[in-house]
């Protein structure tokens, strides 16, 4: 048994779930193309090469293929995204500045959970449209950081649509999917049901697996289904137009650059990782019962493709395959002995206003809190620790933080001193028409958000330091949530709160006026 055989015989025991379907391609050519389970565990619908998933955010790079299809440089769409943004003026952010996620808008995956929505409510194509109407600041100027943004490519897709007058799912298939020879995929707005019964779960082996509810439309950032079948062609597609200068994926894969000129890990809706050495494209997806992952690498020709109906990890399961098709070892080196760690403790990001909590992990590691999940970073002797695009190496009263990947180097001061006693109160900004109430029932203190949006679940808050807090976000509109919310306190020249600045790192500096 092969290497890849044997990866592909524990997935699905590593990554449980009602089913999911894996392809393996090396220049071109199928080397694995199996599914698993079922699609409908209630009328034991099996999965196979044909059955649709959610690939999730991995439609970002079709919106982006369509859109430098039919306009190569992205510069007539700036017209209808400034329109969609009334409020922003001369500081809207251009059409390429959404295409490599440098917009600095908040994204509204998260803010919506600010404006008050439900775990599962509904947000359709009006609620996108006043949340977006309603942005009037950023959380940094266009091109000179990277943030992860959904609806940068939802209004990409929409100025296509107007600029053409034709609907986003006939210009995919017209320009994208019958070009590729992607027969069945298709455009699957509407996340409460699949075309073809086809349901995606959550849950676990340990509590049972149940349905995911979603009432969500979704369109250029996370709207597209397609079968195993459909993303093997595609992987295909990419392999036989590799040395094109002008096919549809080069022109999707050219480096990407950030204002200042620091080269960008992200562009045209695809990452643009080292993975086992060789450069690569890849993107993955995540919405409420669905994981997808694929990737590309051009230099041993490799594509591989993951898809769950379920909220395993896709791209453990990806890196896991890729390393058996490259045929690299997968033991890991013991870590070095290294004395106790400075490191761990809880930290503010002064320039962004979130927290950085650090603790100790396995051994030789540390498991930063920051951004949208948890990082782990390989301890060095020096008593530094990195991995990938983020280091940190303590400096004075503080800690150095550099994120390649964001374009940021910042710095982090500890974060001390006893819990507020006087948080309780409602707060409103007004950008979002939103109110986040404060209560301390029982001694415990309590927060939610309410707006145009509905009224949001009340949460425990967490005290981090003295003037700082956690609001944990368990579920959210759609997908995982978008990581704790940093509560940041301010006070006037009496020592009174007058206000909170809230924020996540997909969503920083929103800042809440106490009522």
């Amino acid at each position: 048994m092969t290497a890849l055989d044997q990866a592909l015989a524990r997935l699905p025991l590593a990554h449980p779930g009602p089913g999911g379907a894996v392809a393996v391609l090396k220049e071109g050519q199928v080397l694995a193309r199996h599914t698993w389970g079922y699609a409908d565990i209630a009328t034991r619908l099996p999965f196979t090469p044909a059955t649709l998933f959610r690939i999730c955010s991995i439609t970002k790079q079709f919106t982006c293929a369509l859109a430098r299809e039919l306009f190569p440089d992205l510069e007539p769409l700036n017209a209808p995204i400034r329109a969609a943004q009334p409020l922003l003026g001369a500081n809207t952010p251009s059409a390429l500045h959404m295409a490599h996620n440098q917009s600095g808008l908040r994204d509204y995956w998260a803010t919506a959970m600010l404006s008050g929505a439900p775990v599962e409510g509904h947000f359709a194509d009006a609620e996108a449209a006043a949340l977006i109407a309603r942005t009037e600041s950023l959380h940094f100027t266009p091109g000179t950081q990277y943030s992860y943004c959904n609806q940068n490519f939802r209004l990409i897709g929409e100025a296509v649509e107007q600029l053409t007058g034709r609907g986003f799912a006939e210009l995919l298939r017209a320009h994208v999917f019958d070009p590729a020879g992607l027969p069945t995929a298709r455009l699957c707005a509407d996340t409460s049901a699949m075309p073809d019964g086809t349901i995606g779960y959550e849950g676990s082996l340990e509590v049972g697996f149940r349905p995911a509810v979603n009432n969500i439309i979704w369109t250029g950032d996370a709207g597209i289904g397609a079968s195993l079948d459909d993303m093997i062609a595609w992987e295909r597609f990419i392999d036989a137009t590799r040395d094109q200068p002008d096919s549809l994926y080069h022109r999707l894969t050219v480096p990407v650059s950030f204002a200042d000129g620091n080269m960008a890990g992200y562009g045209f809706g695809l990452g643009r990782p080292v993975l086992f050495g060789h450069p690569a494209s890849s993107h993955g997806g995540a919405l409420r019962g669905w994981r997808s992952f694929r990737c590309y690498l051009p230099g041993p020709r490799i594509s591989v493709v993951v898809l769950f109906n379920h909220m395993g990890a896709a791209h453990v399961a990806g890196m896991d395959l890729l390393r058996a098709a490259l045929g690299q070892d997968d033991s890991h080196p013991s870590p070095q002995a290294l004395p106790d760690s400075r490191l761990p403790g809880t930290y503010l990001d002064t320039e962004n206003g979130l927290i950085a909590r650090i603790e100790t992990a396995g051994p030789g590691q540390l498991r930063l809190h920051y951004a949208q999940n948890p990082e782990l970073l390989d301890r060095q002797a020096d008593d530094s620790a990195g991995t990938g695009g983020t280091t940190l190496r303590r400096g004075g009263d503080g800690i150095t933080m550099h994120r390649a990947a964001d374009n940021r180097t910042t710095r982090l001061i500890p974060a001390t001193g006893p819990a507020d006693t006087d948080l309780a109160g409602r707060y409103h900004n007004a950008e979002l028409d939103a109110v986040f109430t404060c209560t301390t029932e029982g001694g415990i203190a309590y927060g939610a958000f309410s707006g145009p949006l509905g009224q949001g679940e009340m949460q425990i808050l967490q005290p981090d330091a003295a003037g700082l807090w956690r609001l944990p976000m368990p579920r959210a509109l759609d997908h995982t949530p978008p990581g704790d919310w940093t509560l940041r306190v301010l006070r006037d020249g009496t020592g009174r709160i007058s206000a909170i600045e809230i924020g996540c790192w997909l969503a920083r500096q929103v800042m809440f006026t106490r009522i």
